[in-house]
């Protein structure tokens, strides 16, 4: 073999050496982009399978602790004279009364609440929003929003997680704090209104609810239950038909009704219904409020029943 073909057959190998190295390079990268999106795609499944056992553990938390709220929960027959608390007898209406009707929304800010707030405006119609604590852009616009439009903002607690919020005392205590400043922080509102997650009723609690509405008398904050269910809290797939024949049938009974509703982001019904259900309830002849200091306390549990 010549020098020639010496240099020529060096410059093969070479050039064979480098294409193995191109492919192992190639194969390597696109190894490690398979991986990291594998990883990614991991990672975004195992955190929206933890926010779906997350609400289905508060789906069946809500479910048990109002099993008794109710005749059949499940098929939303609510009945306020079948509750475990009392009925306020001074409450129940006649034909001569001038109804007055207190929509309220819990679990927001969300999707919803812009088109629920659109839908009061269209109508002339201030309500009540029990919110919980939410630091992204839309929901601190949710917040100013509320109360620039003439709403009531409530709390109804910062995490809504029972097993944190109902801990202790402390607790209970810690993340109420933390909601008022949000909202404080937020809009310059003082809340001055609780709505306590699964209502003052609720069988999940591992503190003595009256500690806690002791706290809240001490804090000089009223909290309110409710006396007519929507539905919305059982079900997403309620048809918004069946939410208006929920509440209309409710409210025809008192003097005060205040409705249990949701503007969380999968309440799509709610908002549906909503339209059709304020025509109705103006229709009635109905007075559509939000709460303030003048509104008829509605609340499961007092301190007299302990």
């Amino acid at each position: 073999m010549d020098e020639q073909e010496a240099i020529q057959k060096k410059r093969e190998q070479i050039s064979r050496v480098q294409r193995t190295r191109r492919l192992v390079t190639v194969f390597l990268s696109i190894f490690i982009i398979f991986t990291i999106a594998a990883l990614i795609c991991l990672a975004v499944s195992v955190y929206s399978l933890n926010s779906k056992l997350d609400k289905l553990d508060q789906t069946i938390r809500y479910l048990s602790t109002h099993s008794a709220q109710g005749k059949n929960s499940l098929s939303y027959d609510y009945d306020l004279k079948q509750n475990s608390y009392k009925t306020d007898k001074e409450n129940l209406a006649d034909e001569s009364d001038i109804r007055k009707v207190y929509l309220t929304f819990d679990d927001g800010p969300s999707s919803n609440t812009g088109k629920i707030l659109d839908i009061l405006d269209d109508y002339n119609v201030k309500a009540t929003f029990f919110v919980n604590g939410r630091t992204d852009k839309h929901s601190i616009k949710m917040y100013k929003r509320i109360v620039n439009e003439g709403h009531t903002i409530g709390m109804h607690s910062y995490t809504h997680r029972y097993n944190q919020v109902y801990a202790s005392r402390e607790a209970f205590e810690k993340d109420f704090f933390r909601i008022r400043k949000l909202i404080y922080d937020t809009t310059g509102v003082k809340s001055v209104y609780y709505r306590f997650p699964g209502g003052s009723s609720n069988k999940v609690s591992n503190t003595n609810i009256s500690d806690l509405i002791s706290f809240l008398d001490k804090e000089k904050v009223t909290y309110f239950d409710w006396n007519v269910m929507s539905g919305d809290a059982v079900s997403n797939e309620l048809k918004s038909s069946q939410i208006i024949e929920n509440v209309m049938s409710d409210v025809i009974k008192y003097k005060t009704s205040v409705v249990l509703m949701h503007d969380a982001a999968n309440k799509d019904s709610t908002v549906a219904a909503l339209p059709a259900l304020i025509q109705k309830l103006q229709k009635e002849g109905d007075l559509l409020l939000p709460i303030d200091k003048d509104t008829r306390l509605i609340q499961h549990v007092t301190l007299s029943d302990k």
